[in-house]
């Protein structure tokens, strides 16, 4: 619908004269009086047009033309504003295609026959995964199904990050544990991994090879087995939320080194080197970025010869480009926030188009446990589990406390309130409309025998009271939600809409009778019902959660 008045404001800009390429913005006003849409686009362009808004604004509407029984009127507000007015018939119209389109409205083709890859979680194997891991999860999760109906071929990556120094922390915690079990003395460092599935793991490894292990020299089989118990336990618990990843780059492929000694790591050392932004002193490596008018340069290699996490991110990256990705995403964590940039800075100086790369920042986690937050540590081993809140509130409030703030906001996790069963809890309030609809749907069908197969929904476009035309105006803008959720990056944007929705539903649910009335207008009601479960239950999929049909 909106997209209808864009394309109706570009055609009378051309006949008044006017080429541009600004984008045509369209919203809803605030206050209904201005009408259904407005667009300011006579304010963006007066300017460059050398004219008074209104002026620029009457000359638009003009030369506005609309196909008969979809646009009731036009008026120009304020300094310049349009404001348009849908003709009640044509926002039913609209609503009745939901219905036709079914489990595909909202989708797009903008993406179709490209290849996106949508990088999230990648938690290093070192333990169990936590809350704040879980929150990128479910968006990274949201983004990639936001992408795929677009039309995207979308893959979906875990970045194993099963090299560096935290695997070699990990690899000696469950030996010195393991060594305790051989009766062994033992001083277990403060910086080491202390959590009970340590002693678990170390406990397995006993069970298995007995003191055998004691005396060697190696870290291999300690760290083999901690990565593979821990994974497989990280696996499990994103499956819980319906995670599952497509593929899995381990990280130490890009310290391999090929037939002619060279790892992905040190070509890109070379590469950035030829570049001239390559410098060694301090007995490190460093990314020159101060060439590039930042205060400091960054360090690629250690005075150990250890990468920092700029050098394998970078070559990783080179990965995500050969594989022939057109669109990359990447779901970050807040500590990220400083080391992107470097590593889109660097592929750019390569020659790699940065502009591909599109970075999602999630910021914090904390839980609210009888009403104190509480700050916990992964190391320590008192870290807040993922799996723990699962098990509390379900998967459903999981995933949708996760993404109903924005990923740019700290977000404090009510446990209390996700466990409600009231409208106060918007998991409970989005899955009741839902189930209520169902309900009754299927009292229609006892009593009446409807069937939402069947005739009728064409009754729709005789409905004109203010609750069924607000309700069907709002379920006309799904698409234009999806876009701007993908456009953002934003799956918020899914559940601020879909919780309008709902509310919206409610309200025409009260004022307007629907078995009581009269058999053509309960048909309209009824299918009007129909378009709006279909849009529940297609943001539901988007955002991974579940859409009951009882309650």
């Amino acid at each position: 619908m909106q997209s209808y008045l864009v394309e109706a404001i570009a055609a009378a800009l051309r006949a008044t004269g006017i080429e541009t390429d600004r984008e045509i913005q369209i919203e809803k006003p605030a206050d209904r009086k201005f009408g259904d849409f407005s667009s300011n686009v006579a304010l963006v362009l007066a300017g460059t047009c050398g004219m008074n808004p209104r002026e620029l604004a009457r000359k638009i509407t003009e030369n506005l033309t609309f196909r008969p029984g979809t646009v009731s009127g036009t008026d120009i507000a304020g300094p310049g504003f349009i404001n348009f007015r849908l003709d009640p018939c044509f926002i039913m119209q609209s609503a009745g295609e939901i219905i036709v389109e079914g489990d595909s409205f909202g989708s797009g083709c903008s993406g179709k026959g490209k290849k996106a890859i949508v990088e999230y979680v990648s938690a290093n194997p070192t333990g169990p995964l936590t809350i704040g891991r879980g929150r990128g999860g479910v968006l990274g999760d949201c983004i990639a199904n936001l992408l795929e109906t677009q039309g995207y071929e979308v893959t979906r990556e875990y970045y194993f990050n099963d090299a560096g120094r935290q695997m070699t922390i990990l690899a000696e915690s469950v030996r010195l544990r393991y060594l305790e079990l051989c009766d062994r003395d033992v001083a277990f460092p403060d910086t080491h991994y202390q959590g009970g599935y340590i002693r678990e793991i170390a406990e397995k490894l006993h069970e298995k090879h007995g003191d055998a292990l004691a005396d060697s020299g190696s870290l291999d089989e300690f760290k083999r087995t901690a990565e593979t118990v821990i994974f497989t336990h990280i696996k499990h618990t994103l499956h819980r939320l319906g995670i599952e990843h497509d593929s899995y780059f381990n990280e130490h492929r890009l310290y391999l080194e090929d037939e002619g000694g060279m790892s992905a790591n040190g070509r890109i050392i070379d590469a950035l080197r030829k570049k001239g932004f390559i410098g060694e002193y301090d007995g490190a490596t460093w990314f020159t970025t101060t060439k590039l008018g930042q205060e400091k340069d960054k360090v690629l290699l250690k005075s150990s010869g250890e990468p920092s996490y700029r050098l394998p991110d970078i070559a990783y990256h080179v990965t995500k480009f050969e594989r022939g990705f057109s669109e990359i995403v990447n779901v970050f964590g807040a500590d990220h926030i400083d080391e992107y940039p470097d590593v889109i800075e660097a592929l750019k100086i390569l020659g790699y188009d940065g502009d591909r790369i599109r970075v999602a920042i999630n910021q914090f986690v904390t839980t609210t446990v009888n009403g104190e937050t509480v700050k916990m540590s992964t190391r320590k081993g008192n870290a807040d589990l993922l799996d723990d809140l699962i098990d509390d509130v379900g998967a459903d409030a999981t995933r949708l406390f996760f993404i109903m703030r924005s990923r740019d906001s700290h977000l404090n996790f009510d446990i209390e309130l996700a466990k409600k069963q009231s409208k106060d809890n918007p998991v409970f309030y989005l899955q009741y409309a839902h189930a209520r609809i169902c309900s009754l749907l299927r009292m229609a069908e006892k009593e009446i025998g409807f069937t939402e197969g069947g005739t009728g929904a064409h009754l729709m476009e005789k409905l004109s009271s203010v609750h069924e035309v607000q309700l069907a105006l709002a379920l006309s803008d799904y698409p234009e939600i999806i876009l701007r959720a993908v456009r953002q990056l934003e799956p918020q944007k899914m559940v601020e809409y879909l919780h309008s929705v709902a509310e919206l539903y409610h309200r025409f649910y009260q004022e307007c009778p629907i078995l009581r009335a009269e058999p053509d207008t309960r048909t309209a009601r009824l299918f009007l019902s129909v378009a709006t479960r279909q849009v529940l239950r297609n943001g539901f999929r988007i955002l991974g959660v579940t859409a009951p049909e009882s309650m």
